[in-house]
């Protein structure tokens, strides 16, 4: 099953807030992906190449859920996101 979602903003480097629920939550954590957390080194730079899908359109392949979020492999323009 593939469902498409706009990005309201990047929450973290690896998850992602959409505008619309899937499976009664609004956030979708990539899955495979590892990013820095709040403090280490690297995470604003993490954040801000996320955060650059603000507005557009993606394609989510639900994988699964964790910590209340959607677990998937995420594509944006035909490109998985890693």
């Amino acid at each position: 099953m593939t469902i498409q979602r706009k990005v309201k903003r990047a929450v973290d480097g690896d998850t992602l807030e959409v505008g619309t629920k899937i499976q009664g939550t609004n956030y979708i954590r990539i899955a495979n992906m590892d990013a820095p957390e709040r403090g280490e080194r690297g995470y604003s730079s993490a954040k801000n190449k996320l955060n650059s899908l603000s507005g557009e359109t993606i394609t989510i392949v639900p994988k699964g859920r964790s910590y209340n979020r959607v677990v998937a492999d995420v594509r944006y323009n035909g490109k998985k996101i890693r």
